[in-house]
């Protein structure tokens, strides 16, 4: 694919930035993040209204730590694309690392109206009410999320531990209970229903 690709470098600024956009992804999925910054940095400046190039420009800073840098990659990305998924999940990404919650959720929520059946952005908004100490949120959201992936153990697990701070114990005992069905080598979940058994 990288040789396939650098065959198009040579050409108009239009399919230079569009090859350069991909071999940046794919030495981003590498972890070689010098190389994907320098394909980054090529495919921004043979097309600055790339918003694909923009958003890998933003991912190679958000790797090296930089996360107001990185938001600024992705709002610019979404100034050129409105829809660009990808820029507006990252910069979610980016506002929960930065502890700018409420914008995160914001992102993720805009991104739910794009994608309803998304399993990451699901996990994401459930995620964030965590955070913010909202469980029956949180609860909402991941019974959501089950709806879509309905055998993940570890989304059981969270919505059994859940029910359970909430001394809903039922509850609790019957998504643990998933949880191992699906995963019975989690510890924890093992101990928790050890635990139920003897009360």
């Amino acid at each position: 694919a990288v040789e396939t690709l650098k065959m198009f470098e040579k050409k108009d600024s239009r399919v230079k930035s569009a090859a350069a956009t991909n071999l940046s992804f794919l030495y981003y999925l590498e972890n070689e993040l010098a190389q994907a910054t320098n394909y980054a940095d090529l495919a921004v400046n043979s097309d600055r209204y790339n918003p694909a190039a923009l958003t890998n420009k933003g991912n190679t800073v958000f790797a090296n730590g930089d996360y107001e840098k990185a938001a600024e990659f992705y709002k610019e990305a979404l100034r050129n694309d409105s829809s660009c998924t990808e820029a507006l999940y990252n910069l979610g990404l980016t506002y929960k690392k930065l502890n700018r919650i409420d914008e995160a959720l914001d992102c993720f929520l805009k991104l739910h109206a794009i994608l309803r059946n998304s399993a990451q952005v699901l996990h994401q908004i459930a995620n964030i009410y965590e955070i913010m100490e909202d469980p029956s949120q949180a609860t909402e959201w991941l019974l959501q999320l089950i709806s879509v992936v309905p055998t993940d153990p570890h989304v059981l697990s969270k919505l059994g531990k859940l029910y359970d701070n909430e001394g809903d114990k039922s509850q609790a005992f019957h998504y643990y209970y998933e949880s191992y069905r699906y995963f019975p080598s989690n510890i924890e979940v093992i101990e928790w229903l050890g635990a139920y058994y003897i009360d």
